[in-house]
C-alpha cells in the first residue's frame, strides 16, 4: 500500500470499544424512556432470542440436523457451456464412480420439471436447452457428499452439447430485443400520458444533461449456503428441511415436482444463516431435486452446495444499465427527466418483473419529479437467473436519480446537498409520486436537517476543501444522501400473514408464525409483541420453527415486511387470548372484563392482583380456549400493474447518511474515515436489533457499490468471480473507525405494529453516501470542474479510470 495512505489510515481514531460502550448507554437510555409505563416489552433493547445459541455454536441450522440412518447425499452435474443444445449424456461413467447410488435427470421428475417463481420458465434439471455455465443438468446421489461431488464433476466429460453464441450483458440483450418479461413504462406529464410533453419540458429547461451509467450486481454471500434435506414419509408424504425465506413456495413447487398435492409436503425452517433475498425463490431448485431423489429411492437425501457451485448456479442482485435525459433550472431543480433502465436478468424471469417494478417506483427516491418517463427492460442473458436481494430493485432505481443529481450539482458548481434539498418532496404540495401515491408521512426535511447539524456537515465540507488544497496525492470527499423507501410487497395479496399462539397450563407461551428467521431478529420482535400484549416477561415466550403444517399459505419473509405482517398477526392472536382471559377472570373474581389489566406477569382484576400462572390455571379449569390463531392483511393497498399506478406501499421509511472518505490518487485505494447515519425506524420495537440491522445494511450496501465486482468471461460466459478469492465482500477492516448510527425519533403515521417501521432493506441505500464521497474525492483532482465518470462498483481500478478521465479533461 502507498505510504501516505498507510500513514493516514494509522492515525489515532475512536476505538470500536468506546463506540460500542456509547451505543450501549444510548440504547439503555432510549429503552428506559420508551418503557415508562409498567410492563412494556416493546420499544426496549432485548438480546436476540438466539444470541446465546449463536455465540456458543449450538444454534441448529439445516446441516446440523442429525441425519437419519441411510441418508444419502446429492451433488449436481453442471453445464460447462453458456448456450446451446444438450445432444446427449454418457452417464455410465458417472454411475460407475465409487458410492454412486443413482443419477437423476429431468426425465426422472415425476411431476413438472419447473421451479419458476412467477413464470414457468425455469427447469429444475436441464430440459434440452443449455442456458448458462453452471446450469444443473443431472444430479448424482451417493453414499457420501464427497463421492457425489466427485462423480458430478465428470459433467464436463460426459455431456454432449452443441454450443451457441451466448448473450452475456444487458446491452446485448436490449440490442436483440431479448427480454424475460415484457417492457414496463411509467409516465407522468402535465400534458397527460404523452411522452412528447415530457421531452418538451426537458428541451425548454435552462440546462440539460444526457448520459448513461452502469451499476453492477451483488452476490448475497449468505454464510450458510443453499441446503435441503428431504425425508420421505408414509403415504407418499415428504418432509423437507430447507434453508429458505419462503417455505410455502417451496412446499408448492416440491409438490408440483413430485406430482402430489401440497398437503403431502411439509417444509420446515428453524433458521437460516443469512438469506438477503437469495433464498426467497432460488432455494426451490435444491428442495425439488432433494425431494425427487428421496422419492425415487425412498431414502432421506441431503443436498448441500459447495460455495463455488452456489455462485455458479444461483442468481443475485440485478445489475442495471441506464440512459437518461434531464432538464433542470439554475438551482438544480429537475423540470423533466426520461430514464431507460435495462436490468441483467439472466436466463429466466424468476423475480425480475417485480424487481424492475420496484426499481421504477424508487427512481424518485426522496424527490419530486414533475415530468417523468421511465422505461424498464428486463434483459435475458445466458447467465445465472438473477433474483431478489435486499432492497429488491429499490437501490438500483434510487441510485440512478442520486447519480443524476450529483452530476447536476457538479455542472452548476453547487454543493450536492443543496441540489438534493431543492428537489425534496414537499409536505402538502409537490408530494405525489410518479405512480400517483401521495406521500403523507414525509420527514426527510427534518431528518436531513438533524443529521446535517449532528454530523457537522458544513464545517467538514470546508475542512475537506482545505485538506484537498494542501494535498496532491491524497484527496478527501464528503457526501450526504437521503433515502425514502416504500414498504409493502408490490403484489397486493402477498401482504398478509398468520400466526398461532399457545398458552400452556404452566404459563409458558409458544408462538408460531409464517415468517422465517435469518438472523434479522424477527422471532425476537414477534416474541416481544406477544409478551407485551399478554403483559408477561419476554422469557415466557418461545418461537418455533416455521412450518407449513402449522401456518399455511404464507408469504416470503421479504420486502422488509417480516415484523409488520407477522407481528400484527401474532398480536391479533395474543389479543384474542387476553380478551378471553379477561372475561373468564372477571367472571371468577368480579368486575368488568374491560377493566382487567395484564402487566409484569400479574393480572389486576376487581381490586385483586393475581399471578399470571394462577389466571391460566383457572382458565383451563373453566374450559377457556388457551390457544388462538391470528391474521393480518395490510390495509389500503392498490396497484394496477398495466398502468403502473396506485398505492403499492403502506408507508415510507426514511433515512440519511454522511460519509467521508480518503483516496490515493496513485493507486485508487480508498478508506471510509467516518459515517454518520440517522435512520427512521418509527417507534422501534427493539432499538438494539434495529441499529444492528442499520449497521449491517450500511456495510453490505457499501460493498455492493465499492468492492463487490462480478465478472463473466466475455467468450465462455463463466462467472470468474465465483469464490471469496476473487469476489471481495467488506470485512471488519473496511468498517469506518468512526461510525455514528442513531434512530430518528418519531412514530409511524400508519397503524403499523406499535407504530414501528421496517428496517431490513431501507438502510442498504444509506451507503450511497460512500460512493458519492468517493466521486467527490475524484472530482477534487480536477478542481471540481469535471463530472467524474465513476462506475459502480467503485473498485480501485474504477477509481483509477475515473481519475485518469478527470485529469485528462481538467
Amino acid at each position: 500500500m502507498n505510504k501516505p495512505v498507510v500513514d493516514h489510515l494509522l492515525r489515532p481514531a475512536e476505538p470500536f470499544a468506546d463506540y460500542h460502550a456509547n451505543l450501549r448507554h444510548r440504547l439503555d437510555t432510549e429503552g428506559e424512556s420508551r418503557a415508562q409505563h409498567a410492563g412494556a416489552r416493546v420499544g426496549i433493547s432485548l438480546p436476540h432470542e438466539s444470541a446465546v445459541l449463536h455465540v456458543t455454536g449450538t444454534a441448529t441450522y439445516a446441516d446440523d440436523i442429525p441425519e437419519l440412518a441411510g441418508t444419502l447425499h446429492c451433488a449436481l452435474g453442471l453445464s460447462p457451456v453458456a448456450a446451446g443444445r444438450l445432444l446427449g449424456m454418457d452417464l455410465d461413467a458417472v454411475r460407475a464412480m465409487p458410492g454412486v447410488v443413482r443419477v437423476i435427470t429431468g426425465e426422472d421428475i415425476p411431476g413438472v420439471n419447473d421451479c419458476g417463481s412467477a413464470v414457468p420458465d425455469d427447469p429444475i434439471l436441464c430440459d434440452g436447452e443449455i442456458r448458462f455455465v453452471g446450469q444443473p443438468v443431472f444430479a448424482v446421489v451417493a453414499q457420501t457428499r464427497d463421492q457425489a461431488r466427485r462423480a458430478a464433476a465428470l459433467a464436463r466429460k460426459v455431456l454432449q452439447i452443441e454450443p451457441a453464441e451466448p448473450v452475456l450483458t444487458p446491452r446485448q440483450a436490449h440490442a436483440k430485443g431479448q427480454y424475460v418479461v415484457p417492457p414496463m413504462h411509467l409516465l407522468r406529464s402535465s400534458s397527460g400520458r404523452d411522452e412528447a410533453g415530457i421531452r418538451a419540458a426537458i428541451a425548454a429547461a435552462p440546462h440539460r444533461l444526457r448520459g448513461e451509467w452502469d451499476v453492477g450486481g451483488q452476490e448475497q454471500f449468505y454464510l450458510e449456503g443453499q441446503i435441503s434435506y428431504a425425508i420421505p414419509k408414509e403415504g407418499g408424504g415428504m418432509h423437507v428441511h430447507c434453508s429458505t425465506q419462503h417455505p410455502s413456495e417451496m412446499q408448492h413447487l416440491v409438490a408440483h415436482a413430485l406430482g402430489v398435492s401440497s398437503n403431502a409436503v411439509l417444509v420446515e425452517c428453524r433458521r437460516m444463516g443469512g438469506g438477503f433475498g437469495g433464498k426467497e425463490s432460488q432455494s426451490a431448485q435444491f428442495a425439488c431435486i432433494a425431494a425427487v431423489a428421496a422419492r425415487a429411492l425412498n431414502r432421506s437425501v441431503k443436498l448441500r452446495l459447495d460455495r463455488d457451485d452456489d455462485f455458479l448456479i444461483t442468481g443475485r442482485r440485478h445489475g442495471f444499465w441506464y440512459e437518461y435525459d434531464v432538464g433542470y433550472d439554475d438551482d438544480g431543480r429537475i423540470l423533466g427527466v426520461t430514464l431507460q433502465m435495462v436490468s441483467h436478468c439472466g436466463h429466466s424471469a424468476d423475480l425480475s418483473a417485480p424487481v424492475m417494478t420496484r426499481a421504477v417506483c424508487h427512481f424518485d427516491n426522496a424527490y419530486w419529479l414533475p415530468e417523468v418517463a421511465m422505461h424498464g427492460y428486463c434483459g435475458k442473458t445466458n447467465t445465472q437467473s438473477n433474483t431478489a436481494f435486499r432492497g429488491f430493485g429499490g437501490p438500483q432505481g434510487a441510485i440512478a436519480i442520486e447519480y443524476i443529481l450529483d452530476s447536476i450539482a457538479r455542472k452548476l458548481g453547487h454543493d450536492a446537498l443543496a441540489v438534493r434539498r431543492a428537489n425534496f418532496y414537499g409536505q402538502g404540495e409537490r408530494n405525489v409520486t410518479p405512480y400517483r401515491q401521495t406521500v403523507t408521512d414525509n420527514v426527510i426535511h427534518e431528518l436531513v436537517e438533524q443529521l446535517e447539524a449532528s454530523s457537522d456537515y458544513a464545517a467538514r465540507r470546508a475542512a475537506v476543501a482545505a485538506y484537498n488544497a494542501e494535498n496532491t496525492v491524497l484527496k478527501r470527499g464528503l457526501a450526504l444522501t437521503p433515502v425514502k423507501f416504500g414498504i409493502s410487497f408490490n403484489v397486493k395479496h402477498f401482504n398478509q400473514a398468520g400466526a398461532l399462539v399457545h398458552i400452556y397450563t404452566d404459563g409458558s407461551i409458544l408462538v408460531n408464525h409464517g415468517g422465517t428467521e435469518m438472523g434479522q431478529g424477527l422471532n425476537t420482535k414477534v416474541a416481544q409483541v406477544v409478551a407485551h400484549e399478554l403483559g408477561v416477561g419476554f422469557d415466557r415466550v418461545r418461537c418455533t420453527a416455521t412450518d407449513t403444517s402449522k401456518v399455511a399459505n404464507t408469504s416470503a419473509t421479504a420486502a422488509s415486511t417480516g415484523a409488520d405482517l407477522n407481528g400484527k398477526a401474532a398480536q391479533d392472536a395474543a389479543r384474542q387470548l387476553r380478551e378471553r382471559l379477561a372475561a373468564s377472570t372477571a367472571a371468577r373474581h368480579g368486575g368488568r372484563a374491560t377493566d382487567v389489566r395484564f402487566a409484569n406477569d400479574q393480572v389486576h382484576v376487581g381490586g385483586k392482583t393475581l399471578p399470571f400462572n394462577t389466571v391460566i390455571s383457572e382458565a383451563y379449569l373453566d374450559r377457556v380456549q388457551l390457544w388462538s390463531d391470528g391474521f393480518y392483511a395490510t390495509p389500503g393497498l392498490s396497484w394496477d400493474k398495466d398502468k403502473m399506478q396506485g398505492r403499492p406501499f403502506y408507508y415510507f421509511a426514511y433515512g440519511a447518511a454522511v460519509s467521508e472518505v480518503v483516496i490515493d490518487t496513485l493507486t485508487g485505494e480508498w478508506k471510509l474515515l467516518r459515517a454518520d447515519v440517522l435512520h427512521d425506524a418509527g417507534r422501534s420495537l427493539n432499538p438494539a436489533v434495529d441499529i444492528g440491522q442499520v449497521e449491517g445494511a450500511f456495510i453490505q450496501g457499501m460493498g455492493w457499490i465499492t468492492t463487490e465486482e462480478l465478472v463473466w468471461h466475455p467468450k465462455t460466459g463463466l462467472l470468474t468471480t465465483h469464490a471469496p478469492s476473487t469476489y471481495k465482500i467488506p470485512t471488519a477492516n473496511d468498517c469506518p473507525p468512526v461510525f455514528n448510527v442513531r434512530l430518528f425519533d418519531g412514530p409511524n403515521v400508519e397503524d403499523s405494529i406499535h407504530r414501528s417501521k421496517a428496517v431490513g432493506e431501507p438502510p442498504l441505500l444509506l451507503p450511497f453516501s460512500v460512493f458519492f464521497a468517493i466521486r467527490d474525492a475524484v472530482s477534487a483532482v480536477g478542481g471540481h470542474r469535471v463530472d467524474p465518470p465513476l462506475t459502480a462498483p467503485a473498485t480501485s481500478e474504477a477509481i483509477l479510470r475515473a481519475l485518469t478521465a478527470v485529469q485528462q479533461a481538467a
